[in-house]
């Protein structure tokens, strides 16, 4: 028996003992999480440099693709770390950090796609007051708020669960530090506090999802509206991709927690936190490149100017020599 106290470290779960497997879990994840870069950097990249692309729609774009990119970073490279060296330790204030920052992403992800949501139903139903509910002000308030949300949120479920003594030992049975794993190891009733917490945060989910469903059922009425067909694929065109992302998040993250206990097991829990932690991230950027033609143009217009600029200082210097 142990406290929280004496404890130094935190062992995480491996995805598998062999050292062959071992390998084969680094590289796919080292694959994974590039590919993320990539993809959400991109995003980043063409939106802060097309200066046609700076609307509030491709605003909350980027904000997302930020934390996208945080939320992957945050466990993907310590599991790869683990992988590659055949361990599974993780110091005490190492998992902390790293509870305290998934939460931060993950829960200002979240708002972050309640208020595109918004951001579609104004520019659907009320067209006309666009450009007044949704200036470059109300975007970066929103936006702050996303953000300011996500690191209450987190804030205070670390310092709350890490408030608690422990001395069920130190295992985790997870890849990465999470909430539910530690309050197992918990052997005091204040663990309930941080219970009342998650129920808190899950009333505040379940109230954003409501707003998101009640955004898009006000969008599906405005566009069945329209009498031409191209005009309705044209006003839902750009909701698709949003909408696909809400639903990938949401149905990952709610099977995750609320999966009965009866179908559970570790290997299935690590699957499922593999699905909502580190899959979303890295598909999210293809999914929103993949529908849109003006961030693929613009994309497209800023690596074949980057590319022609190289080309041409490449031939002036050798001009030059």
């Amino acid at each position: 028996m142990s406290n929280s106290s004496s404890i130094t470290q935190f062992l995480l779960l491996a995805f598998t003992d062999m050292r062959e497997f071992q390998l084969l879990h680094f590289w796919l994840f080292l694959g994974i999480y590039l590919a993320a870069l990539l993809g959400n950097g991109l995003i980043i990249t063409t939106i802060a440099c097309d200066h046609h692309l700076h609307t509030p729609m491709y605003f909350f774009l980027l904000n997302l693709s930020i934390l996208d990119l945080g939320a992957i970073s945050t466990t993907v490279p310590k599991s790869m770390d683990n992988s590659l060296w055949n361990t599974r330790a993780i110091s005490y204030p190492g998992c902390a950090a790293q509870l305290f920052l998934f939460v931060f992403f993950i829960s200002a992800e979240y708002c972050l796609l309640t208020i595109m949501s918004y951001d579609r139903y104004v520019a659907i139903c009320k067209p006309l007051h666009y450009g007044t509910l949704l200036g470059s002000r109300a975007c970066v308030h929103m936006a702050a708020a996303a953000w300011g949300t996500g690191f209450l949120n987190a804030f205070l479920h670390t310092a709350n669960t890490f408030s608690l003594p422990l001395c069920q030992g130190n295992v985790l049975d997870q890849f990465f530090c999470e909430i539910p794993q530690i309050l197992k190891l918990s052997c005091s009733h204040s663990y309930l506090r941080e219970v009342g917490l998650l129920v808190l945060s899950a009333c505040l989910g379940i109230g954003c999802f409501v707003f998101i469903v009640v955004s898009y059922v006000q969008i599906f009425r405005a566009v069945l509206r329209i009498p031409s067909e191209q005009g309705r694929h044209k006003a839902f065109s750009p909701c698709l991709p949003h909408l696909v992302v809400v639903s990938l998040f949401v149905s990952t993250v709610l099977f995750a927690h609320l999966k009965p206990p009866s179908i559970s097991s570790p290997s299935l829990d690590l699957v499922v936190s593999v699905l909502y932690s580190v899959v979303p991230p890295a598909v999210n950027p293809l999914i929103y490149s993949l529908r849109n033609q003006e961030l693929k143009d613009s994309l497209r217009k800023i690596m074949t100017g980057d590319f022609s600029e190289a080309i041409k200082f490449l031939f002036s210097s050798a001009q030059r020599s």
